[in-house]
């Protein structure tokens, strides 16, 4: 028998575990509340709610933080899962009135939906298991770069980061690996992006103080939160330490006391008018339609 061979570099799992939420400031809660758990479908967090303030929205094992703020807008989009992309179409179909004096809008395409919120954030749905078997969830993040800055980018989250990277044939898009399911992605785009307005992401790190030590000796720490959390904004080339692309990192270690966090997610079908009993909870195995 000859000896099977195999690339065990293929299922190696880069230093960011997880990538949990993306930060966006609205200026209207009920409105977000609305866009984001009516007619996209996902849940407002039942434990962490501060009220008229901030709302925190649960898609899958990720979320949406909306604390009340002068609208931000991501510079590029964010991708979702949905348990069934018709059921998405449709419900954005019969809000599109609703939102009509928003900036809200969407496009079906074949494979996905491509949607603006009310305040611009453009955010592209997918149907299950597009990406592993994620049924629901926010698979990727993709940012917009100016041009020549993706192979930097690449070193930054390789060399400092500890993550593993893909670059495309034309080294003008970075794939940056995020535990099973998720990709940061960065595109570059030949438009100079927008001046950054201060949305961020949050990431968990196994390696917690390797990437702090870098960061820290080059100043570019911008927030010491405790002993679990740090902040970094500007992404640099390491191998010259040129500014590249600005992003708040909310960098978190895996003794966070929210890593792994349990969360609530509901069954966006479930009705007043087609009620059934115990399908309240999302539950892959019952809605787990394909579109």
């Amino acid at each position: 028998m000859p000896k099977r061979q195999f690339d065990r570099s293929a299922v190696d799992v880069g230093n960011i575990i997880a990538m949990e939420h993306v930060n966006v400031t609205v200026p209207d809660q009920a409105l977000a509340t609305f866009f984001y758990v009516s007619v996209l479908g996902f849940t407002r967090d039942p434990y962490m709610d501060w009220g008229s303030y901030n709302v925190w929205v649960n898609a899958g094992r990720q979320q949406f933080h909306l604390p009340t703020g002068k609208p931000q807008v991501l510079r590029g989009l964010i991708g979702v899962v949905v348990p069934d992309l018709h059921n998405l179409n449709r419900r954005l179909e019969q809000m599109r009135k609703r939102l009509s004096d928003t900036s809200f809008d969407f496009d079906i395409r074949k494979k996905f939906t491509n949607i603006i919120c009310p305040w611009g954030n453009k955010i592209r749905a997918h149907g299950p298991r597009s990406f592993g078997e994620m049924q629901l969830g926010m698979p990727y993040i993709e940012f917009h770069v100016p041009e020549g800055a993706a192979s930097g980018i690449g070193r930054f989250y390789e060399r400092v980061m500890g993550c593993n990277t893909k670059l495309n044939k034309q080294k003008t898009a970075c794939e940056v690996h995020v535990g099973l399911e998720q990709l940061i992605r960065f595109k570059e785009s030949h438009r100079p992006p927008p001046d950054y307005d201060g949305h961020h992401i949050a990431i968990y790190v196994s390696k917690f103080s390797g990437p702090h030590q870098y960061l820290n000796e080059r100043g570019l720490i911008t927030e010491e939160s405790d002993e679990n959390q740090y902040r970094f904004q500007t992404i640099v080339d390491p191998s010259s330490g040129t500014p590249l692309f600005e992003i708040e990192h909310e960098v978190r270690s895996l003794h966070h006391p929210m890593y792994q966090r349990r969360l609530v997610n509901r069954n966006a079908e479930q009705t007043f008018f087609n009620y059934q009993r115990d399908r309240d909870a999302y539950m892959p195995a019952d809605i787990g339609a394909a579109d």
